[in-house]
Parts: C-alpha cells; structure tokens; sequence
C-alpha cells in the first residue's frame, strides 16, 4: 500500500494529510481532475474509514501514517516526493477539544511540526498547504480578516494559532508555507458531531423514523458557514501562487445555528418542533465564541475567489442527500 511507482516527471504530485476527512476527499477530486497523482495518509486501524473517498481509491497512492508519529510521516514524504503537501489532519471538533486538550494539543501542533519537518529535511521546495481556523480569531469584532488580532478561547482554536504561527517561522526560513483561514465549511461528507451535519442528518432519521428526538446546545452562536467542495478551490488557488502568503476564506455573511435549523426544516418540509430539544447542557462549550464573519476580500482580489453557494442551497444539499441515506438505510433495516 505504501510504495508505489512514481508518475511520469511532468505530473505534479500532491501529498494530503486527512484525505479521509471531508476536506481531504473533495481536494483529492480536484486534484486528480487537475491530473494530479494524488497520495494521502492515513491512520492504520482495524478496519478502513474510507467511505469518503471510496470512489477514488483506485486512483489514488495511500500511504500509512500518523500526525503523532514523525516517523510513518517521513516515510509518506521520502515515497510520495510531492511537490504540494496539503495539512488537513487534526482533531478537528472544537467541543471536542475542552475534552481532550492534550491531544487536540499534539496532534495539531506536533503534528504540523512533524511534517513541516519532514519536508524541510526531504523536499523543502515542496510547498506547503496549512489548514489554519477561524476559531483562531476567538471573539475578536467580526468581520476578520487576515490582520485581524487573534485570540483564540478553544483549545482547539489556541493550537491552531501556534501551528499557524510555526508555519510563519517555517515561511520566514525560506519554505513556501501558506495558511487558509477557512470559516466554517460543510457538505454531506461533513462528520455527524458537527452541528450542521447532526441537524441534517437527525432530520433524515426522524423523518423515516429510526430517530425520535433532536437536542442542540447553543443555537444562537452566530457562523460563517460555506460549501466545502469550494473552499478546497481555494486551497489549490492559494498554492498556486508565486508567493506564499495567508488567506481569509469565507462567504462575508454570517447566520446562527438556529437560522440553519429553520432552512434545514424547510428544505425538509418539516415541522417536528415538540422533537427538537435547545440548549442541552451536554453540548454547550465551557466558553463560547459569539460571532463569526469573514472579510475575504484578499482572496477575492489575489485569487479571484469568491463564494457560489448560499446557506439556503447548502441546506437543500445537506438535506437532499441525509434524506436519500436515511430512507436507504430504512429499506435496508426493512429487509
């Protein structure tokens, strides 16, 4: 699995941590329309989280390795010998990071360290890709941008700031490193513990009744909330460039939890009000960040990024597609 022959010279090749994530399986569909010769790593285990990228993985060169292990990462660099190495992988749920701070801590900040490092020692003209946060702003006065003073409140949030700052130090050694400071970004490949995704897809199983009850925590934290398969554009866009640099991306609006709920409810033509709980004291952050905006305006005008998709179509997307599993998997437990 991991070894495999290199492409003709001509061919870019691009290494991507997380490529099972969201992010990593819709970068990895770009690159390969790109005819890029994708490789990815990804965490051996018992059995394979590939679901997200099944359609591809005849096309794609995986290679095992762990963001806590700089070992398995030097390997995946010496065999892929990429040109592009993009950062995805990290304990990526916010809430989650109050939980377990320590590995938040390691796997985003050691992690990057790793592999900034492993291709420093073994391709340093490899450019890197940094999957930096909004959660680094904290509750700085919205809209932000990349001037913005950061101050995270998450330990998720404060990880991302000091890998971020890491690859400033990395950048200003010579290395092309460049930050995406991507606002929140969803799609039906979202995980299921990430509020969006959990509305979209208790709405499915409630409609077909595997499901009885929804319970929220804190439904008017106010996000930026934009369509994955744009946002990793963006990324290829960023390193592209002659020059690396950060990059706000975001869509400039902002809605709460709660605005996202009444669009899912609508697409879904629902009204289950007596089954949908707020405020559930198991899912409300010890501190919360109120208001989250982007000012990508930067992007706009360096890359000519700019977002395609409301949060009205996002929802429809989100729906659309939690309908059609939760009615497979319906007829499935049916027989």
């Amino acid at each position: 699995m991991d070894s495999q022959p290199k492409g003709p010279s001509n061919v870019k090749r691009a290494l991507i941590s997380g490529i099972t994530g969201q992010d990593g399986s819709y970068l990895a569909e770009l690159l390969l329309s790109k005819n890029y010769e994708v490789h990815g790593i990804m965490r051996r285990s018992s059995s394979f989280n590939t679901g997200r990228i099944d359609h591809i993985f005849d096309k794609l060169k995986l290679h095992h390795g762990d963001m806590l292990d700089g070992c398995s990462l030097r390997r995946a660099v010496r065999e892929s010998m990429p040109d592009e190495v993009y950062n995805l992988a990290a304990q990526s749920h916010v809430g989650v990071s109050f939980q377990e701070p320590e590995y938040t801590m390691e796997t985003i900040i050691g992690g990057t360290l790793r592999l900034l490092e492993a291709v420093r020692e073994i391709c340093p003209k490899a450019r890197f890709y940094q999957a930096s946060s909004s959660e680094m702003f904290g509750n700085a006065p919205a809209p932000q941008n990349e001037d913005t003073p950061m101050h995270p409140v998450s330990p998720y949030g404060i990880a991302k700031l000091a890998a971020h700052h890491l690859c400033q130090s990395y950048r200003a050694q010579g290395m092309f490193v460049a930050c995406g400071i991507l606002f929140n970004h969803e799609s039906p490949r979202r995980g299921e513990t990430f509020v969006t995704r959990k509305i979209t897809r208790a709405l499915g199983k409630i409609y077909f009744g595997s499901q009885s009850d929804l319970v929220l925590g804190n439904v008017a934290a106010r996000r930026d909330w934009g369509f994955a398969e744009e946002y990793v554009e963006a990324m290829w866009h960023i390193m592209q460039l002659r020059e690396s640099s950060n990059f706000v991306i975001g869509t400039g609006q902002q809605f709460s939890v709660g605005d996202f709920l009444l669009l899912a409810l609508f697409e879904a033509s629902m009204e289950p009000a007596n089954r949908i709980h707020f405020n559930a004291p198991q899912y409300m952050r010890p501190v919360e960040i109120g208001e989250l905006c982007a000012d990508a305006s930067k992007a706009k005008r360096e890359i000519a990024w700019h977002p395609r998709t409301t949060l009205k179509k996002l929802a429809r997307i989100m729906v659309q597609a939690d309908l059609k599993l939760a009615e497979r998997e319906a007829r499935d437990a049916k027989g």
